[in-house]
Order: C-alpha cells, then sequence, then structure tokens
C-alpha cells in the first residue's frame, strides 16, 4: 500500500472513530472522496499538460537537430567547394599524347609525368594570364603558340575542367 492511501485511510478511520451517526459519516466519507477525485483530477491535468509540453520539446529538439544535419552538410559542401587545400583533383590532357587522366595537384608542384608515354608535362599555373587578368593567347602546354587560329581553338580547353 502507498503512503497516501495508508494516510488516506487513516483519516477515514479517525472520522468514523468520532463520527457515530451513519448518515453523517456516509456524508463525510461523500465529500472526502470528492475532493480527492477533484485533487487527483487537477494532478491529470497538470501532468497532461506536462506530458504534453515535454513532448513538444522532444519534437523541437528533434527538428532542431534535422536542420543542424543540414546545415552541417551545406557546411561540408561549402568548405569542400570554397576551402579547396593546396592538393585537389586536376584534369590533364597530355600535349605529347593526348591522353587525358586526373591528377592530385600541388600548386607549387611544376610539372607532372603522363602516366602513360611518361613524358613530363610542364605546369605553369600563371600561363594564362597577364598583369590585368586577362587571357594571354596562349595555351597551357606551351611557351607560346605558332598559329593563332589554333590558339584561340585550344586556348586552355583544359580551364573548362578544372
Amino acid at each position: 500500500m502507498s503512503k497516501l492511501q495508508k494516510d488516506f485511510n487513516e483519516i477515514v478511520k479517525k472520522i468514523e472513530e468520532r463520527i457515530t451517526d451513519k448518515e453523517e459519516l456516509d456524508f463525510i466519507k461523500e465529500q472526502i472522496a470528492g475532493i480527492s477525485m477533484l485533487y487527483i483530477d487537477e494532478l491529470n491535468k497538470v501532468m497532461d499538460i506536462s506530458e504534453k509540453r515535454v513532448n513538444q520539446v522532444y519534437e523541437n529538439q528533434r527538428i532542431l537537430e534535422e536542420k543542424m544535419l543540414e546545415i552541417e552538410k551545406g557546411m561540408d559542401n561549402i568548405e569542400k567547394e570554397l576551402f579547396v587545400g593546396d592538393e585537389y583533383d586536376f584534369e590533364i590532357i597530355c600535349p605529347y599524347c593526348n591522353y587525358e587522366f586526373v591528377t592530385d595537384i600541388d600548386s607549387n608542384k611544376k610539372e607532372v609525368e603522363c602516366p602513360e608515354c611518361h613524358n613530363m608535362i610542364e605546369l605553369d599555373w600563371n600561363a594564362e594570364e597577364q598583369e590585368g587578368g586577362e587571357y594571354t593567347g596562349h595555351c597551357c602546354s606551351c611557351e607560346g603558340c605558332e598559329n593563332e587560329e589554333d590558339d584561340e581553338e585550344d586556348s586552355c580547353d583544359d580551364d573548362d575542367d578544372m
């Protein structure tokens, strides 16, 4: 028996000992039971409200966690796009054998070996730019093209692949 039930029974027992009139005793017991039910109903209401609030907090937290995951994914994508380190994948077409390959390129590297013909390909990171940042008209694989028409067609097609 719970302490509350035990205390309730003791109170009813004391009332029964004091009141000898059966009708009065029944009336008082009914009133006590009514008051008890009022308290129990109010406690149930408070518990229901508390449970709803707790459930709402859990739901809000779940929604926030989902949003945080979305934000983290977005941040990861932004980081990948904007904060690429010194090394990244770079597509190269060998000027000697036209073999196309992808390699990790470090901007500090000056040359890379073609895996097909094993010739060394010189990397000139600034060959496309003049002082004003404009295109020079020379392709990336040579010091200067002999045929300017070819230059316009070939003009660093590799750059589109970066």
